[in-house]
């Protein structure tokens, strides 16, 4: 159920962007979902792949660091207030979510949204009391 997401920090230079992602594809390691965040001295790249733990231990030979954290994947309507629905009900339950990020797959009209809040087993119990379906970690894995 709980999704391992590699979270990459770089320093905010033209071109460290391409370096973690070369070491993963020299790896054969493919990238189902990224988001990047930045400041203007660092970056953190967040990205689910097909083999996290291949793709955290080739990362770290490489001199990156690396951290593997768990988020979570839900199932929306890819459609106009899709996303608004989910985001409701974590409202309504008062979950703090740290980050989201989204993408769409080959189910007509669905996209995923991925989540990380501090109290990742309180969300899975309030997302599934409220219906929403929680997408399992082999099918983000092997979209």
């Amino acid at each position: 159920m709980k999704i391992k997401q590699l979270s990459i920090f770089l320093q905010n230079r033209m071109g460290s962007l391409s370096k973690p992602l070369e070491v993963l594809s020299e790896n054969d390691i493919n990238i189902r979902a990224m988001c990047m965040a930045d400041t203007s001295e660092f970056g953190i790249i967040r990205l689910v792949v097909d083999n996290p733990e291949k793709g955290k231990e080739v990362l770290e030979e490489n001199n990156f660091l690396v951290k593997l954290t768990e988020i979570i994947g839900v199932e929306m309507n890819d459609t106009p207030g899709g996303l608004t629905s989910v985001l409701e009900v974590i409202k309504e339950n008062n979950i703090d979510l740290e980050y989201l990020y989204a993408f769409t797959h080959d189910k007509a009209d669905k996209a995923i949204l991925l989540l990380h809040t501090d109290d990742i087993d309180n969300l899975i119990d309030v997302l599934n009391n409220n219906n929403i379906t929680i997408t399992p970690a082999e099918e983000v894995y092997n979209l």
